[in-house]
């Protein structure tokens, strides 16, 4: 594989693919890895986040840099740089901005790493606190992930795992502990979770269609644009009083079973 094809593989894109869909790219992985999303105490999570962060930017600004030189009969990589509107601004997406204390977002620099003193430092490029590490092995492509549909899990402790895109569809996931697990795109298709403790888990895009979510603790889990097409949630805890303490935002819910027993029009 070379440097071109890895920078693709970064980005979840086939190779040749245009600038649009690795701008889109760019700005859907940026969201998924926001370490706003992930539990703060998790310190692993959080250094993931952060080389992931840094090895996303770099692949979006040597694909920018090259089909720029590629349209001007160039193949050379340029430095760093916002891709120019029309309107005269820059492209927002070409920076992660964190939130500072006072609310507002350094416009100059990339990523800001929050320190133990609650401040920002504030770089010119993303830095990672890890110590740096030659070019070639800053981020590698994304490892195959092994086939699990239909395995036993049931009971097993699979807390602060990282079980993203993998594909577990009718596993045995009965009463298994799920807390804080990352299982961005994962495949739970008619899988059993009946029991099991889903408690700030990150489901974002999970693909959970006729699965069986009897009884489970979602609260604090995050299920952003989650297909649950036919799930059964019947006494599922998403509540606290009056208060729904899961995010459904985009999530597909026909014919599910709510918690209440109602299905899901």
């Amino acid at each position: 594989m070379n440097e071109l094809e890895r920078y693709y593989r970064i980005l979840e894109l086939e190779p040749g693919a245009t600038l649009d869909e690795v701008n889109q790219a760019y700005k859907d992985l940026v969201f998924v890895w926001h370490p706003d999303r992930l539990p703060k105490d998790n310190i692993r999570l959080q250094q993931k986040a952060q080389e992931k962060l840094k090895a996303i930017n770099e692949a979006r600004d040597k694909l920018r840099s090259w089909n720029g030189n590629s349209a001007n009969g160039k193949h050379h990589h340029t430095a760093r740089h916002p891709s120019p509107q029309p309107n005269g601004k820059h492209d927002p997406a070409s920076y992660y901005q964190s939130p500072q204390p006072n609310g507002k977002h350094d416009n100059g620099s990339h990523y800001q790493s929050p320190q133990p003193n609650g401040k920002y430092y504030t770089t010119s490029h993303y830095q990672s606190p890890q110590p740096k590490r030659p070019p070639e092995t800053t981020s590698q492509p994304p490892k195959t992930n092994p086939d699990l549909s239909g395995k036993d899990f049931s009971r097993a402790n699979l807390s602060n795992k990282d079980l993203s895109g993998r594909n577990l569809s009718y596993a045995n996931l009965t009463g298994a502990d799920l807390s804080d697990t990352f299982m961005h795109k994962v495949i739970l298709r008619g899988a059993n979770l009946s029991e099991a403790n889903l408690f700030r888990a990150n489901l974002l895009l999970a693909d959970l269609r006729e699965a069986n979510l009897r009884n489970a603790n979602l609260i604090g889990a995050d299920l952003s644009g989650a297909d649950l097409r036919g799930a059964d949630l019947t006494g599922a805890k998403i509540r606290s009083g009056d208060r729904l303490l899961v995010k459904l935002i985009g999530a597909n819910l026909a014919g599910a079973i709510m918690p209440d027993g109602h299905t899901h029009s």
